[in-house]
Protein backbone atom coordinates (compact mmCIF):
# COMPACT_ATOMS: atom_id res chain seq x y z
CA UNK A 1 0.00 0.00 0.00
CA UNK A 2 1.18 3.50 -1.02
CA UNK A 3 1.67 5.75 2.39
CA UNK A 4 -0.90 8.74 3.02
CA UNK A 5 -0.12 11.92 3.39
CA UNK A 6 3.00 13.63 1.45
CA UNK A 7 0.02 15.32 -0.87
CA UNK A 8 0.59 18.62 0.23
CA UNK A 9 -2.34 18.64 2.64
CA UNK A 10 -2.07 20.98 5.70
CA UNK A 11 -2.99 19.65 9.00
CA UNK A 12 -6.03 21.89 10.72
CA UNK A 13 -4.02 22.67 14.07
CA UNK A 14 0.06 22.97 14.19
CA UNK A 15 1.50 19.65 15.00
CA UNK A 16 -2.01 17.80 15.03
CA UNK A 17 -2.60 14.34 12.78
CA UNK A 18 -5.66 14.62 11.39
CA UNK A 19 -5.69 11.90 9.03
CA UNK A 20 -5.82 8.58 9.20
CA UNK A 21 -3.03 5.98 8.18
CA UNK A 22 -4.08 3.77 5.13
CA UNK A 23 -6.01 -0.05 5.47
CA UNK A 24 -5.54 -2.50 4.11
CA UNK A 25 -6.94 -2.48 0.50
CA UNK A 26 -8.73 -6.36 1.44
CA UNK A 27 -10.40 -5.30 4.24
CA UNK A 28 -13.91 -6.00 4.51
CA UNK A 29 -14.56 -2.81 6.53
CA UNK A 30 -13.34 -0.88 9.17
CA UNK A 31 -13.80 -1.30 12.81
CA UNK A 32 -13.99 1.80 13.88
CA UNK A 33 -15.76 3.80 17.08
CA UNK A 34 -14.94 7.12 16.34
CA UNK A 35 -16.72 10.19 17.20
CA UNK A 36 -19.85 10.03 19.92
CA UNK A 37 -21.72 7.77 17.66
CA UNK A 38 -22.46 4.83 19.83
CA UNK A 39 -24.71 1.59 19.52
CA UNK A 40 -27.53 4.18 20.82
CA UNK A 41 -27.42 6.20 17.98
CA UNK A 42 -28.12 3.46 15.54
CA UNK A 43 -31.51 3.85 13.94
CA UNK A 44 -33.31 1.43 15.78
CA UNK A 45 -35.58 -1.70 14.69
CA UNK A 46 -38.83 0.37 15.15
CA UNK A 47 -37.22 3.19 12.85
CA UNK A 48 -36.03 1.15 10.02
CA UNK A 49 -38.14 -0.66 7.14
CA UNK A 50 -38.39 -4.01 6.52
CA UNK A 51 -36.31 -3.96 3.85
CA UNK A 52 -33.90 -1.85 5.04
CA UNK A 53 -33.27 -4.50 8.76
CA UNK A 54 -32.72 -7.35 5.70
CA UNK A 55 -30.13 -5.27 3.88
CA UNK A 56 -26.31 -5.78 4.66
CA UNK A 57 -25.79 -4.47 8.28
CA UNK A 58 -22.89 -2.37 7.19
CA UNK A 59 -24.92 -0.23 5.24
CA UNK A 60 -26.99 0.98 8.45
CA UNK A 61 -24.73 0.63 10.97
CA UNK A 62 -24.16 4.57 11.93
CA UNK A 63 -21.50 3.72 15.04
CA UNK A 64 -18.86 1.57 12.96
CA UNK A 65 -16.65 4.89 12.12
CA UNK A 66 -12.93 4.66 12.33
CA UNK A 67 -11.51 6.91 15.44
CA UNK A 68 -9.34 9.59 13.45
CA UNK A 69 -7.43 12.51 15.35
CA UNK A 70 -9.84 15.27 13.42
CA UNK A 71 -7.41 18.05 14.40
CA UNK A 72 -10.00 20.78 14.94
CA UNK A 73 -10.10 22.38 18.61
CA UNK A 74 -13.20 24.55 19.88
CA UNK A 75 -12.35 28.36 19.52
CA UNK A 76 -13.59 29.05 23.05
CA UNK A 77 -13.51 32.87 22.41
CA UNK A 78 -14.76 32.69 18.54
CA UNK A 79 -15.33 35.69 16.75
CA UNK A 80 -16.24 33.79 13.43
CA UNK A 81 -16.54 36.64 10.72
CA UNK A 82 -12.94 38.57 11.56
CA UNK A 83 -11.42 34.91 10.04
CA UNK A 84 -13.57 34.94 7.19
CA UNK A 85 -12.32 35.12 3.34
CA UNK A 86 -13.46 35.48 0.18
CA UNK A 87 -14.71 31.99 -1.90
CA UNK A 88 -14.02 32.42 -5.84
CA UNK A 89 -15.87 30.11 -7.88
CA UNK A 90 -15.85 29.04 -11.70
CA UNK A 91 -18.44 27.51 -14.04
CA UNK A 92 -18.21 25.12 -16.41
CA UNK A 93 -19.72 23.60 -20.45
CA UNK A 94 -22.05 21.39 -22.84
CA UNK A 95 -24.02 20.66 -26.26
CA UNK A 96 -26.45 18.01 -26.70
CA UNK A 97 -29.84 17.33 -28.13
CA UNK A 98 -32.47 20.40 -27.70
CA UNK A 99 -34.69 17.79 -25.16
CA UNK A 100 -31.93 17.19 -22.67
CA UNK A 101 -32.94 20.89 -21.71
CA UNK A 102 -36.14 20.16 -20.83
CA UNK A 103 -35.89 19.93 -16.78
CA UNK A 104 -38.09 18.42 -14.48
CA UNK A 105 -39.97 20.84 -11.87
CA UNK A 106 -40.69 19.66 -8.19
CA UNK A 107 -41.07 21.89 -4.77
CA UNK A 108 -40.18 24.93 -6.60
CA UNK A 109 -36.77 23.59 -8.09
CA UNK A 110 -35.72 22.18 -11.49
CA UNK A 111 -33.95 18.30 -11.83
CA UNK A 112 -32.57 16.54 -14.68
CA UNK A 113 -34.73 14.68 -17.46
CA UNK A 114 -32.11 12.32 -18.85
CA UNK A 115 -32.57 9.36 -16.92
CA UNK A 116 -35.34 11.37 -14.37
CA UNK A 117 -35.24 10.58 -10.90
CA UNK A 118 -31.40 9.20 -10.92
CA UNK A 119 -29.83 12.24 -9.26
CA UNK A 120 -31.46 13.66 -6.13
CA UNK A 121 -30.87 16.85 -6.03
CA UNK A 122 -32.20 19.86 -8.32
CA UNK A 123 -29.65 21.38 -11.57
CA UNK A 124 -31.03 24.91 -10.88
CA UNK A 125 -29.08 28.55 -10.79
CA UNK A 126 -29.70 28.16 -7.25
CA UNK A 127 -27.80 24.34 -6.98
CA UNK A 128 -24.86 25.16 -9.56
CA UNK A 129 -24.07 28.30 -7.26
CA UNK A 130 -24.26 25.68 -4.06
CA UNK A 131 -22.11 23.07 -6.44
CA UNK A 132 -19.40 25.37 -7.38
CA UNK A 133 -18.67 26.78 -3.24
CA UNK A 134 -18.59 22.52 -2.35
CA UNK A 135 -15.59 22.86 -4.80
CA UNK A 136 -14.32 25.39 -2.67
CA UNK A 137 -14.80 23.66 0.27
CA UNK A 138 -12.87 20.08 -0.46
CA UNK A 139 -10.09 22.06 -2.42
CA UNK A 140 -9.63 24.21 0.61
CA UNK A 141 -9.69 20.77 2.33
CA UNK A 142 -7.19 19.02 0.22
CA UNK A 143 -4.73 22.08 0.41
CA UNK A 144 -5.66 23.44 -2.70
CA UNK A 145 -5.17 20.55 -4.71
CA UNK A 146 -7.66 18.88 -7.33
CA UNK A 147 -7.20 15.06 -6.16
CA UNK A 148 -4.53 13.04 -4.17
CA UNK A 149 -3.72 10.41 -6.18
CA UNK A 150 -0.07 10.43 -7.40
CA UNK A 151 -0.42 11.18 -10.68
CA UNK A 152 2.28 11.99 -13.54
CA UNK A 153 1.65 13.78 -16.44
CA UNK A 154 -1.81 12.64 -17.04
CA UNK A 155 -2.82 12.33 -20.80
CA UNK A 156 -6.80 11.69 -20.45
CA UNK A 157 -9.09 12.40 -17.20
CA UNK A 158 -12.35 11.29 -16.83
CA UNK A 159 -14.77 13.37 -14.08
CA UNK A 160 -17.84 11.25 -13.44
CA UNK A 161 -20.59 13.28 -12.05
CA UNK A 162 -18.81 16.70 -13.36
CA UNK A 163 -21.79 19.04 -12.13
CA UNK A 164 -21.19 22.32 -13.05
CA UNK A 165 -17.93 21.25 -14.46
CA UNK A 166 -15.57 23.47 -11.90
CA UNK A 167 -13.23 20.77 -11.10
CA UNK A 168 -12.87 19.55 -15.07
CA UNK A 169 -11.89 22.82 -15.80
CA UNK A 170 -9.56 23.56 -13.38
CA UNK A 171 -7.97 20.41 -13.94
CA UNK A 172 -7.59 21.06 -17.52
CA UNK A 173 -5.98 24.66 -16.66
CA UNK A 174 -3.57 23.21 -14.36
CA UNK A 175 -2.40 20.16 -16.72
CA UNK A 176 -3.12 21.82 -20.51
CA UNK A 177 -1.40 18.71 -22.27
CA UNK A 178 -4.35 16.34 -20.84
CA UNK A 179 -7.78 15.97 -22.26
CA UNK A 180 -10.14 16.32 -19.68
CA UNK A 181 -13.50 15.05 -19.90
CA UNK A 182 -16.28 15.86 -17.47
CA UNK A 183 -19.80 13.59 -17.93
CA UNK A 184 -23.09 13.99 -16.08
CA UNK A 185 -26.47 13.75 -16.03
CA UNK A 186 -27.41 17.28 -16.62
CA UNK A 187 -26.04 19.89 -19.39
CA UNK A 188 -25.42 22.77 -17.28
CA UNK A 189 -21.72 23.48 -18.07
CA UNK A 190 -21.10 26.95 -19.55
CA UNK A 191 -20.09 26.92 -22.89
CA UNK A 192 -16.62 28.47 -23.19
CA UNK A 193 -14.39 26.11 -21.76
CA UNK A 194 -10.27 25.86 -22.13
CA UNK A 195 -9.77 23.85 -25.34
CA UNK A 196 -8.40 20.51 -23.82
CA UNK A 197 -11.96 20.00 -21.81
CA UNK A 198 -15.30 19.03 -23.24
CA UNK A 199 -18.48 17.83 -21.37
CA UNK A 200 -20.96 15.31 -22.56
CA UNK A 201 -24.15 13.56 -21.12
CA UNK A 202 -23.36 10.30 -19.60
CA UNK A 203 -24.73 7.88 -17.20
CA UNK A 204 -21.71 6.07 -15.70
CA UNK A 205 -24.13 2.90 -14.66
CA UNK A 206 -24.60 2.40 -18.25
CA UNK A 207 -21.91 0.65 -20.58
CA UNK A 208 -19.00 2.50 -20.99
CA UNK A 209 -18.61 2.96 -24.95
CA UNK A 210 -16.03 5.76 -24.34
CA UNK A 211 -13.62 5.65 -27.82
CA UNK A 212 -10.35 6.70 -25.29
CA UNK A 213 -9.03 5.18 -22.04
CA UNK A 214 -8.00 7.46 -19.41
CA UNK A 215 -4.83 7.56 -17.12
CA UNK A 216 -7.45 9.37 -14.19
CA UNK A 217 -10.99 8.79 -13.43
CA UNK A 218 -12.52 11.30 -10.74
CA UNK A 219 -15.46 11.27 -8.53
CA UNK A 220 -16.63 13.44 -6.04
CA UNK A 221 -19.82 13.45 -3.50
CA UNK A 222 -21.51 10.80 -6.00
CA UNK A 223 -22.33 8.52 -2.72
CA UNK A 224 -26.17 8.61 -3.33
CA UNK A 225 -25.95 8.44 -6.62
CA UNK A 226 -25.50 4.43 -7.55
CA UNK A 227 -26.53 1.35 -7.14
CA UNK A 228 -23.59 -0.71 -8.00
CA UNK A 229 -20.58 0.98 -7.15
CA UNK A 230 -18.52 -1.78 -7.73
CA UNK A 231 -19.95 -1.90 -11.26
CA UNK A 232 -18.44 1.74 -11.58
CA UNK A 233 -15.39 0.65 -10.42
CA UNK A 234 -14.97 -2.19 -12.74
CA UNK A 235 -16.27 -0.23 -15.78
CA UNK A 236 -13.40 2.41 -14.90
CA UNK A 237 -11.14 -0.13 -14.53
CA UNK A 238 -11.68 -1.55 -17.88
CA UNK A 239 -11.80 1.86 -19.75
CA UNK A 240 -7.89 3.22 -17.83
CA UNK A 241 -4.26 2.59 -18.81
CA UNK A 242 -2.37 0.33 -16.46
CA UNK A 243 -0.85 2.46 -13.78
CA UNK A 244 -3.71 5.62 -13.73
CA UNK A 245 -5.71 6.08 -10.97
CA UNK A 246 -9.19 6.24 -9.87
CA UNK A 247 -10.13 8.37 -7.02
CA UNK A 248 -13.10 9.28 -4.90
CA UNK A 249 -13.94 12.18 -2.82
CA UNK A 250 -17.32 12.35 -0.41
CA UNK A 251 -18.21 13.31 2.85
CA UNK A 252 -19.89 10.95 4.83
CA UNK A 253 -23.55 11.98 5.51
CA UNK A 254 -23.22 10.94 9.24
CA UNK A 255 -22.11 13.92 11.14
CA UNK A 256 -20.02 13.77 13.99
CA UNK A 257 -19.06 16.39 16.64
CA UNK A 258 -15.94 16.39 18.63
CA UNK A 259 -17.25 16.17 21.74
CA UNK A 260 -20.89 15.38 22.77
CA UNK A 261 -22.31 18.66 21.43
CA UNK A 262 -24.69 16.88 18.61
CA UNK A 263 -26.63 14.39 21.42
CA UNK A 264 -29.78 15.09 21.32
CA UNK A 265 -30.03 17.77 18.35
CA UNK A 266 -31.71 17.92 15.05
CA UNK A 267 -28.54 17.35 13.41
CA UNK A 268 -27.85 14.17 14.82
CA UNK A 269 -31.33 13.03 14.14
CA UNK A 270 -31.16 14.74 10.65
CA UNK A 271 -28.16 12.00 9.89
CA UNK A 272 -30.27 8.81 10.73
CA UNK A 273 -33.27 9.86 9.18
CA UNK A 274 -31.49 10.89 5.62
CA UNK A 275 -29.00 7.47 5.65
CA UNK A 276 -32.49 5.64 6.19
CA UNK A 277 -34.23 7.36 3.53
CA UNK A 278 -32.15 7.03 1.32
CA UNK A 279 -31.48 3.19 2.43
CA UNK A 280 -35.31 2.69 1.34
CA UNK A 281 -34.73 4.49 -2.28
CA UNK A 282 -31.94 1.52 -2.67
CA UNK A 283 -29.14 3.90 -2.27
CA UNK A 284 -25.88 3.07 0.54
CA UNK A 285 -25.55 6.07 2.12
CA UNK A 286 -22.70 4.89 4.16
CA UNK A 287 -20.69 3.49 1.06
CA UNK A 288 -17.83 5.54 1.53
CA UNK A 289 -16.72 3.60 4.42
CA UNK A 290 -16.74 0.60 2.00
CA UNK A 291 -14.46 2.47 -1.21
CA UNK A 292 -11.20 0.89 0.00
CA UNK A 293 -12.99 -2.65 0.01
CA UNK A 294 -14.70 -1.91 -3.43
CA UNK A 295 -12.18 -1.18 -5.01
CA UNK A 296 -10.10 -3.92 -4.06
CA UNK A 297 -13.03 -6.18 -4.95
CA UNK A 298 -12.95 -4.32 -8.68
CA UNK A 299 -9.71 -5.06 -8.65
CA UNK A 300 -7.47 -2.04 -7.87
CA UNK A 301 -4.31 -1.99 -6.25
CA UNK A 302 -2.18 0.16 -4.11
CA UNK A 303 -5.36 1.66 -2.64
CA UNK A 304 -5.29 4.61 0.08
CA UNK A 305 -7.67 5.85 2.32
CA UNK A 306 -7.18 9.35 3.39
CA UNK A 307 -10.16 10.96 6.19
CA UNK A 308 -10.16 14.89 6.90
CA UNK A 309 -12.26 16.85 8.45
CA UNK A 310 -14.39 19.53 7.64
CA UNK A 311 -15.98 21.39 10.30
CA UNK A 312 -19.84 22.29 9.99
CA UNK A 313 -20.14 26.17 11.28
CA UNK A 314 -17.02 28.53 12.63
CA UNK A 315 -16.41 26.59 15.52
CA UNK A 316 -12.94 25.56 15.32
CA UNK A 317 -10.39 27.71 16.37
CA UNK A 318 -7.82 29.37 13.87
CA UNK A 319 -8.76 31.52 10.94
CA UNK A 320 -8.36 28.45 8.10
CA UNK A 321 -10.93 26.58 10.22
CA UNK A 322 -13.60 29.11 10.38
CA UNK A 323 -12.91 30.02 7.24
CA UNK A 324 -13.53 26.38 5.80
CA UNK A 325 -16.65 25.85 8.29
CA UNK A 326 -18.16 29.14 7.60
CA UNK A 327 -18.52 27.68 3.65
CA UNK A 328 -19.53 24.62 4.46
CA UNK A 329 -21.93 25.72 6.54
CA UNK A 330 -23.73 27.68 4.13
CA UNK A 331 -22.72 25.03 1.67
CA UNK A 332 -25.03 22.98 4.28
CA UNK A 333 -27.61 25.79 4.41
CA UNK A 334 -27.96 26.60 0.63
CA UNK A 335 -28.20 22.63 0.03
CA UNK A 336 -30.52 21.49 2.86
CA UNK A 337 -33.57 22.16 1.83
CA UNK A 338 -33.43 20.31 -1.36
CA UNK A 339 -31.82 17.24 -0.43
CA UNK A 340 -33.91 16.80 2.73
CA UNK A 341 -37.24 17.00 1.12
CA UNK A 342 -36.40 14.63 -1.73
CA UNK A 343 -35.21 12.22 0.80
CA UNK A 344 -38.10 12.66 3.53
CA UNK A 345 -40.86 12.95 1.11
CA UNK A 346 -40.21 10.18 -1.00
CA UNK A 347 -37.94 8.13 0.95
CA UNK A 348 -39.90 8.36 4.72
CA UNK A 349 -43.33 9.71 3.62
CA UNK A 350 -42.82 12.52 5.62
CA UNK A 351 -45.73 15.43 3.94
CA UNK A 352 -43.96 18.34 2.58
CA UNK A 353 -45.09 20.29 5.72
CA UNK A 354 -43.19 17.96 8.31
CA UNK A 355 -40.47 18.55 6.13
CA UNK A 356 -40.37 22.67 6.45
CA UNK A 357 -40.95 22.67 10.23
CA UNK A 358 -38.20 19.85 10.79
CA UNK A 359 -35.84 22.06 8.71
CA UNK A 360 -36.44 24.83 10.79
CA UNK A 361 -34.85 23.40 13.72
CA UNK A 362 -32.16 22.07 11.41
CA UNK A 363 -30.84 25.61 10.27
CA UNK A 364 -30.55 26.93 13.71
CA UNK A 365 -28.56 23.78 14.67
CA UNK A 366 -26.16 24.43 11.74
CA UNK A 367 -25.82 27.64 12.70
CA UNK A 368 -25.60 27.11 16.22
CA UNK A 369 -21.26 27.21 16.92
CA UNK A 370 -22.11 25.59 20.61
CA UNK A 371 -22.78 22.36 18.20
CA UNK A 372 -19.36 20.76 17.25
CA UNK A 373 -20.14 18.93 14.54
CA UNK A 374 -17.97 17.82 11.58
CA UNK A 375 -18.00 16.24 8.27
CA UNK A 376 -15.90 13.22 7.87
CA UNK A 377 -14.18 13.40 3.96
CA UNK A 378 -13.40 9.99 2.80
CA UNK A 379 -10.77 10.42 -0.39
CA UNK A 380 -9.51 6.87 -1.60
CA UNK A 381 -8.04 6.42 -4.53
CA UNK A 382 -6.40 2.81 -6.05
CA UNK A 383 -4.45 2.15 -9.54
CA UNK A 384 -4.65 -0.16 -12.11
CA UNK A 385 -2.42 -3.07 -11.97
Amino acid sequence: MAEAGGQGVPSLSPGTPFATGNTAAGDAQHNLTAGNLDAQDQPSASDLSPDARNRDPTTLSLSDQSHFSTGLSVDEDSDADSALGDVEAQQSSQSVRASIYEFVEEHGRTFHRYKQGRYWLPNDEMEQERLDLQHAVFTIRLGNQLGLAPLNSPRSVLDIGTGTGIWAIEYAVEHPAAQVLGTDLSPIQPEYVPPNCRFEIDDAEDEWLFSETFDYVHLRMMFHCFRDHVGVMRSALAQMRPGGYMEWQDWLCVLQSSDDSIRGTPLERWSRLYVEAGNRLGRNMLAPRRYKHWMAEAGFVDIVETRLAVPGNPWAKGRDNKRMGFLQMTNFLDGLHAATMKLFTKGLGWTSEAVELFLVDMRKAIKDPSIHFYWTTYVVYGRKP
